[in-house]
């Protein structure tokens, strides 16, 4: 109870600072909801239904994260590769398009433009897809630098779309809502959703906001969902599940692909396929916030310890969705995870690959602990984490990621091949396979 409610203080308090009319949270450990609420009532008016965990809120952007897995669910089936130029699949783009490809459409390097040409679509009617064509243009060359794009994310759904022969919400249906079981996420407003405000910047009054059919924009941000179903959601994109995507283009959807650079801060945010990447302090993140008007949205979890949030709120101005960060903080604070206690896992064999090696002078040291082999300088050079993928280590990360480690016994001499590069038991060991040998006056 005190855990509970300590963190309710701290929700409502932010809903009553930022004045938005309700919010609604999930908090995540080990890909599991341990706590949710909500404050305020949807209506914005006292005396009206309280918002529960279960209140529907528009999701914005975070449609975007569905749009990417079903682009990847193309690639899984053939119909598609990454590096396809999209004119190939969608002929009728304008020919300044070519260089486009279908993963820089996802990671937002495409060059495509933010925004449609004409009326703002988010408070507009939604265009057909051939009315959108004409905004369907670049504004940067393919792949020189990130430039987050909704038109690009449009352009997404119709590849869905025709190669499915329906529309794209159809295919987010039958490939990833069904098989997951996320039943309140829907592409129509439910009737249990809390209607879109914008709150005043000097009174305490409200302004109905527009929800309508974006059509074609559609992809860029339609869906509406619970923070339920978000929680549900997140936990798939960290821990995956096979009926929906396979794990290695799943996990293809964590890395960086490009920084957003913003002049003058630092660097936290990346994209993906599909993902925002956000560092905070250290720890990474993947996830995606939503806007529409009338609507806030955030998803995040931490890939590696599956904790995380959903926090939703019915408000265009704004609202701090790191109070999620803030709560989840505050949630391991009061109840501590319980980690099991250590036990002896390991096999002699282990012995083999770990201790002391040596790139030339540079000393590292080799650890195995829970089947993952890591290889770390002592002073300078890299370092990364290896998984045995069938019978060789696999880099999982930094500069060796998807680089092989082979250790080789020859004549009694031990070394590593790591890309190339050989790592010994002492340095520059002259009875190592040594590319361009030891100096024949060896160390003097």
């Amino acid at each position: 109870m005190e855990i509970e409610s300590s963190l309710r203080h701290e929700l409502i308090t932010r809903q009553r600072r930022h004045r938005a009319p309700s919010v609604s949270i999930a908090l995540i450990r080990d890909g599991e909801v341990v706590w949710s609420d909500a404050a305020g009532h949807p209506t914005g008016r006292p005396g009206s239904p309280t918002a529960t965990p279960q209140t529907p809120y528009r999701i914005g952007s975070i449609t975007k994260t569905f749009v990417a897995v079903a682009v990847l669910q193309l690639v899984r089936d053939g119909a598609v590769a990454l590096d396809d130029p999209i004119t190939d699949h969608l002929p009728e783009l304008d020919e300044s398009v070519r260089g486009v490809t279908v993963g820089s459409l996802l990671n937002h390097s495409s060059g495509l433009h933010a925004e449609t040409q004409g009326p703002w679509w988010e408070r507009s009617d939604g265009l057909t897809w051939k009315q959108l064509l004409p905004s369907v243009r670049r504004a940067h060359r393919p792949g020189a630098r990130f430039h987050y794009s909704n038109v690009g994310y449009a352009v997404a759904g119709e590849l869905v779309a025709r190669h499915r022969d329906s529309c794209w919400f159809d295919a987010v249906r039958n490939g990833i809502l069904d098989p997951l079981e996320l039943t309140r996420t829907t592409y129509e407003r439910p009737d249990d959703a809390a209607p879109g405000w914008a709150v005043h910047p000097h009174a305490d009054l409200l302004h109905d906001e527009p929800t309508h059919d974006s059509r074609a924009m559609a992809p860029a941000g339609q869906l509406w969902s619970t923070v339920g179903d978000l929680a549900a959601w997140a936990r798939f994109l960290a821990r995956g599940d096979e009926r929906v995507l396979p794990d290695d283009l799943r996990l293809d959807m964590h890395v960086p692909g490009v920084v957003d650079d913003t002049p003058g801060g630092r660097w936290s945010r990346a994209y993906g396929l599909g993902l925002d990447v956000f560092n905070i302090d250290g720890r990474r993140f993947i996830g995606h916030g939503g806007s529409m008007p009338g609507y806030l949205a955030a998803l995040r979890i931490d890939p590696v310890t599956g904790d995380g949030f959903a926090v939703q709120a019915n408000t265009t101005g704004n609202f701090d969705l790191d109070l999620g960060y803030d709560l989840l903080k505050r949630f391991d604070e009061l109840s501590p995870r319980d980690d099991e206690p250590w036990t002896a896992t390991g096999s002699i064999e282990s012995l083999d690959i770990t201790g002391t090696w040596f790139w030339g002078p540079r000393e590292h040291v080799a650890t195995l602990h829970g089947g993952v082999l890591e290889l770390r300088p002592v002073r300078v050079g890299r370092g990364s984490r290896f998984a045995m993928r069938e019978g060789v280590w696999v880099g999982l990360e930094d500069y060796y990621a998807g680089e092989r480690l082979q250790m080789h016994v020859e004549d009694g001499a031990q070394y590593l091949d790591l890309g190339s590069f050989r790592f010994t038991r002492t340095p520059y060991d002259p009875d190592a396979d040594l590319p361009g040998g030891a100096h024949p006056d060896g160390w003097h």
